[in-house]
């Protein structure tokens, strides 16, 4: 709505111009760090009514998509339901985008299920562990640090869990049972055990997963509707839209309907959900150590046991938002302010709570999507990811982040605020009073259906055509991070950024050239000159001016070099005591104001640079009427001495 747009735009607007020195207790500041009174004074009831809407339909997809994620993530079915309303309430507060909707995802409840060893205590200690750390990077500005995890290794990860999470799900799916959870393994006994599959599971399973995929190109296809249209029309629209954005709900409905059936026959040919607590938990602060049979492991053996997860949930939950959120930037046309976000999305520590189990993605958005900065104002910006329920004052409830699927529901609902999010954490309480002994007669294979139809889009098919089109040597890191990611999800995204790193400094080091033959030979950096790249440098053109016979001048065309360190200095400099050597001239053209200010304070003998490659080339050619600058200051142009003393 065009209305809701305005009033959460005000909120964004307001705080990247507010001046330095504005106090931190003024209206406008109170206003950027607490989004809600942007639009809550001037709320209507058109607003109430679509945010109603949103929040409902959205809550009908987060309910079974909840229990289906705390199968992933290898957790009892209540803790999906836990991490699936506490980032609702936080973000009705800080979150500055209506479209989002914190949840679990599939990506981060595989990243739990690596991590937690299935344990609950472990999953909220997680939570409020990764929260903590993007608090952290929030205030320390860290997000830059993401800006070296590239696209290829994005995907490869996205992709590798994608097929980590769908072949997961193929042992409820055919009801097979005590099949590891390790990929390999679980590849290699699901097929040996291929002959144990129940019937009724397999039958069930293929019959949801196909209803799934009717009601989803149905939605997919649904035409537009019109004012015009007769009223008969719009309500069948209506109706068909309501089906197909609930679908999950519809389906799982189905299923436990189906299960219910057969349950009150005496013959049950599925494998069921079981038991799902009523209610929430008891409200304490995170478990910072746990006592089993063997004894009591403390909170540095908890953490020594999390090892690389508490680096890699975070990290992967703040990625995960950021696609997220540049995917409704661009095709809503709005941005949400980046340092609340971070804020809004990871319930800050003090609040953070036993969320652990399942994933969940806080939506974070950034004020320069582009740049892919996570961290850019004052206040972190949906940083932290998991987003951890409230120590004191919420039950637990597993790490959460926003959901892509929930987020374009809501938007295609017409959700007008944030308050939408609102609606959908009571629905999920309700259901968590209510509805919990229904729960029980739901089939784990009707689950299994929902997660694979939800995870399939991860697998981008297109990402390996488009890389071999447009640059084959980025396959390199998408398909190490591809890989590596089936051993140890870790291994698979340190090692892809470490290759997408290399091939960054090799570019660096050995950069292009582009070389003109002629009367005079001119060489032309064809990007950037740093330290690493001077000896590659100095070796080229030693080998095309002075290792040939005779020696020739030489022009080195620095238009591309917009900065130069000591390094980079002195191999100049020893160059221009090469040419003089050999009798030769080395002269410099298109030297941007922050070079030359270098190189003359460098002082360096022989140092000669001209404002045009012509100039230079008449100069070097011994035309008469060109002289070079030379490095006293009285000899250079006057609009150069009054750059050089800015």
């Amino acid at each position: 709505m065009p209305s809701s747009v305005t009033a959460l735009g005000q909120a964004r607007s307001s705080g990247p111009r507010m001046a330095p020195s504005a106090c931190c207790c003024s209206p406008a500041a109170v206003q950027r760090r607490l989004p809600i009174l942007a639009w809550l004074p001037s709320y209507s009831l058109q607003w109430l009514k679509m945010d109603f809407v949103a929040g409902l339909s959205v809550g009908l997809t987060a309910i079974p998509q909840a229990l289906a994620y705390a199968e992933v993530a290898g957790l009892p079915p209540q803790y999906g339901l836990y991490s699936a309303f506490m980032g609702c309430f936080v973000y009705f507060f800080l979150g500055t985008s209506r479209d989002v909707t914190l949840g679990p995802t599939a990506i981060m409840s595989l990243l739990v299920s690596f991590y937690t060893f299935h344990e609950p205590a472990y999953a909220v200690l997680l939570a409020f562990l990764s929260g903590c750390i993007q608090l952290a990077m929030g205030v320390l500005r860290l997000g830059f640090l993401l800006d070296f995890i590239s696209c290829p290794v994005i995907k490869g990860f996205t992709s590798a869990a994608a097929v980590t999470i769908g072949f997961g799900q193929i042992k409820n799916l055919l009801g097979l049972q005590n099949i590891p959870r390790q990929f390999f393994l679980q590849v290699y006994h699901t097929f040996l055990r291929i002959a144990e599959t129940r019937v009724g599971d397999a039958i069930l399973g293929l019959v949801c997963m196909l209803l799934l995929l009717v009601l989803k190109l149905m939605r997919d296809h649904m035409p537009p509707i019109h004012p015009e249209m007769p009223p008969g029309v719009r309500l069948s629209h209506g109706l068909v839209w309501a089906a197909t954005t609930a679908r999950n709900a519809l389906v799982v409905s189905f299923a436990a309907l189906v299960a219910y059936s057969f349950e009150v026959t005496g013959y049950q040919p599925f494998i069921l959900t079981g038991e799902t607590a009523e209610g929430l938990p008891p409200v304490r602060i995170p478990p910072f150590s746990v006592t089993t049979a063997n004894g009591t492991i403390s909170f540095t053996e908890m953490v020594q046991d999390m090892g690389a997860g508490l680096a890699v949930v975070p990290l992967m939950g703040l990625l995960e938002s950021i696609a997220v959120a540049k995917a409704f930037e661009m095709r809503f046309c709005h941005v949400a302010q980046a340092g609340l976000e971070l804020l809004g999305s990871s319930d800050p520590p003090a609040l953070a709570s036993q969320s652990a189990a399942i994933t969940a993605v806080s939506h974070r958005t950034w004020p320069d999507y582009m740049r892919l900065r996570i961290i850019t104002a004052s206040m972190p910006t949906r940083s932290c990811w998991p987003s951890v329920s409230p120590t004191c004052w919420a039950p637990s409830s597993p790490p959460t982040r926003s959901q892509a699927a929930l987020g374009a529901v809501n938007a295609q609902s017409g959700v007008c605020t944030p308050a939408g999010g609102l609606v959908t954490g009571v629905l999920v309480l309700l259901s968590l009073d209510y509805l919990t002994s229904l729960f029980y007669y739901i089939p784990k294979s009707a689950l299994a259906a929902v997660i694979i139809m939800a995870v399939a889009p991860l697998f981008d098919t297109k990402i390996f055509r488009t890389l071999w089109r447009v640059k084959r040597l980025d396959l390199l890191p998408l398909c190490v991070t591809f890989l590596l990611c089936f051993w140890e999800v870790q291994y698979g995204i340190l090692a892809g950024a470490l290759v997408s790193l290399l091939m960054l400094l090799h570019a660096a080091a050995r950069p292009e050239t582009k070389v003109s033959e002629g009367p005079v030979l001119v060489l032309q950096p064809a990007s950037g000159l740093s330290f690493p790249a001077v000896e590659a440098l100095r070796e080229e053109i030693l080998s095309r001016a002075l290792a040939v016979s005779p020696p020739r001048c030489l022009v080195l065309e620095c238009t591309h070099v917009c900065s130069i360190d000591y390094t980079v200095v002195l191999g100049l400099g020893e160059l221009l005591q090469d040419f003089q050597k050999e009798g030769v001239t080395l002269a410099f053209v298109g030297l941007q104001v922050p070079v030359l200010r270098v190189l003359l304070s460098a002082d360096l003998k022989g140092f000669q640079y001209f404002s045009t490659l012509e100039e230079a080339e008449k100069h070097l050619r011994q035309e008469p009427g060109t002289q070079p600058y030379n490095i006293r200051e009285d000899s250079v142009p006057d609009h150069k001495v009054a750059l050089l003393k800015a």
